[in-house]
């Protein structure tokens, strides 16, 4: 029978990019889990450019779908195809690196039940340069759990389980290269729906990483603060002109007492500074709000009652 949206429980999406050294390995373990679970299966596989045969190991499989680009766009630009072009009801996004439980994707959508998003947060750091990426991630987590009022454990795995209706409704928002998970997190929470976090074990992947943890780190940080102005912006705005407008009114109460009653040059500025970043976010507010969908599909947890 042709798969169709109807049909399937969940498609697995699987960017690859020069794994041949293990992705045998990755689609049999898949493939034997989901084979024993209830659910019935795809795995789609995009291959991201690679020049080491990796498509051609996915090729001709039973339940294994394989999407080939012609270069190297970044594993969000992948995950966006994939998700796309999948077919279950649930889209579950893992690596082919073996640093994923990926034997464990039955238990993960069992736990996404009739739930939104689910994510595998992660109990280790498996990274290089450790000390560096440790408190970065930490303050860039801490950074997001406070603009999306929210407690995230872990902002940047990529072992998670969603549903794809919701999923497609962001998945332009998607950006290239690894900051795409920390996006789909945000695009769920900032939009009332609900992420739920599952402990997993995380091991030190297979071949050579693509991450560059500088680079990288970055784009997440930037990411992050670029989710909350296209949802929130009051959020980041109203901070900065709080203590702007402490700064402004403590200067101008020491040059009216020590200035007979003249402001200085620079407290004018300040002034005028506190007053463009108020109108400035204020106006991203006002455009959030006119360029909101019309309508969202509901989140799981809304049911209707019937008499």
């Amino acid at each position: 029978m042709t798969a169709t949206e109807s049909t399937l429980d969940v498609s697995i999406v699987l960017p690859v990019h020069n794994e041949a050294g293990h992705l045998a390995d990755e689609i049999d373990r898949i493939s034997a889990s989901m084979n024993a679970s209830p659910y019935s299966w795809e795995l789609v596989l995009v291959d991201d450019g690679s020049t080491d045969g990796s498509a051609e190991i996915g090729a001709g499989r039973k339940n294994v779908r394989v999407l080939r680009s012609g270069r190297n766009r970044g594993a969000g630009t992948a995950r966006r195809i994939g998700t796309e072009a999948a077919y279950g009801r649930v889209v579950v996004w893992s690596d082919a690196d073996m640093s994923y439980p990926n034997h464990e994707i039955p238990d993960l959508v069992d736990k996404l039940g009739n739930g939104d998003h689910i994510v595998g947060a992660r109990t280790s750091e498996q990274g290089t340069l450790k000390v560096f990426r440790v408190p970065t991630k930490w303050t860039i987590r801490r950074l997001a759990s406070y603009l999306t009022k929210t407690k995230i454990p872990d902002l940047n795995s990529g072992f998670r389980a969603m549903r794809r209706d919701v999923a497609l409704q962001y998945t332009h928002q998607l950006p290239a290269g690894f900051s795409c998970v920390t996006t789909i997190t945000m695009a769920f929470l900032m939009n009332g729906y609900s992420v739920e976090y599952t402990p997993i074990e995380y091991q030190t992947r297979a071949g050579e990483s693509k991450f560059h943890w500088l680079a990288d780190t970055r784009r997440y940080a930037l990411q992050v603060i670029r989710m909350i102005l296209s949802y929130d912006p009051l959020r980041v705005v109203l901070p900065i002109a709080t203590v702007l407008g402490l700064v402004f009114v403590g200067k101008l109460g020491y040059d009216l007492v020590d200035k007979d009653f003249r402001p200085a040059a620079n407290t004018l500025l300040l002034g005028f500074a506190l007053l463009q970043v108020l109108v400035i976010g204020l106006l991203a507010d006002l455009v959030v709000r006119v360029t909101k969908p019309p309508t969202r599909i509901p989140p799981g947890d809304i049911l209707e009652d019937v008499s």
